[in-house]
This record gives C-alpha cells, structure tokens and sequence, in this order.
C-alpha cells in the first residue's frame, strides 16, 4: 500500500507539473479515456481470467485508486512528451522508451507489502513487453482524434 500511495502522488505531482503541452480538454480526454480502457483490459486480464490483480483476487475498493489515479498521470507525461512532430523512428525510440519504463515500474509493486500491491497469476512482465506498445499506440490513437476534432471545432470557430 505504501508503494501505491507513494506512486500516486509522485507520478500525480511530475504529471501536473510538467505538462505544458496539452490543453485541459485533452487532459480530460485521455484521463478518462485512460480509466475506462485500463478497466476493461483489466475486468477481463484481471477479473475474468486471474492474470494478475491488485492487492487480493476479489475486487475491493481499494483497487479504485490503481484504476483511477495511478495509470491517467503517466499516460499524461506519455503524450505530453510525445514527439509528434519528429521522424518516425524517434517515435518508435520513443515508445521504446516508455515500455521499458513501464515494464521496470510494473516490477517494483510486485515486491511484497507494504511497498508492493500486484500480484501476478499466470501474468508476466514478457506479456507487458508486448501488450504494452499496443495500449501505447491505442491512446496516442485516441489523443490524435482528440486533436483532431479540437482543430476542427477551432476552423469552425473562427470561420
């Protein structure tokens, strides 16, 4: 649990702090993007197949924070510091980046408690490896038409 509460507030602070280049609609976009896909991918890994869960297997409300405020803010910093504009490969380098990022923090709460507050069942960090460029590529999907239909609604404004 102190793991959890220590990486909520850390990654919370670092997100709020340091993004600059989102506007508020697309921080609410992909925040709340970023819970309801997170707990669809997790009612069926987690829920219904046991790969891995939070603290225990039943669901208790505990596991809201986890669903609620853990995952959003670094997804914030993902797209904050995305290079949209740069060639392709510093992209994929990019992602790269984060995955390796991801897969390291996703093996620090599997330490025991009080630091740590996953479990895995038949879950690994090599399933994370490849499942987690693929959710990567989903939000920044989501971001794009996000952006795209802001741009939209500015040409209309202004027209």
């Amino acid at each position: 649990m102190i793991g959890l509460v220590i990486a909520i507030i850390l990654f919370n602070f670092i997100a709020f702090r340091t993004t600059k280049n989102l506007t508020a609609n697309q921080i609410v976009h992909s925040w709340i993007f970023t819970i309801a896909f997170h707990l669809i991918f997790d009612l069926i890994i987690e829920l219904k197949y046991w790969g891995y869960w939070y603290f225990n297997k039943k669901l208790d409300w505990i596991d809201i924070l986890p669903h609620t405020v853990l995952i959003p803010p670094v997804i914030m910093m993902f797209l904050n510091w995305y290079p949209l504009k740069d060639k392709m490969i510093k992209q994929v380098l990019y992602i790269i980046f984060w995955v390796i990022a991801i897969v390291i923090y996703e093996a620090i709460p599997l330490l025991p408690e009080p630091w740590g507050y996953f479990s895995y069942g038949w879950w690994n960090l090599r399933y994370s490896v490849i499942i987690d460029p693929i959710l990567l590529l989903i939000v920044l999907g989501y971001y794009k038409w996000i952006c795209k239909l802001e741009n939209k609604l500015l040409a209309r404004k202004y027209k």
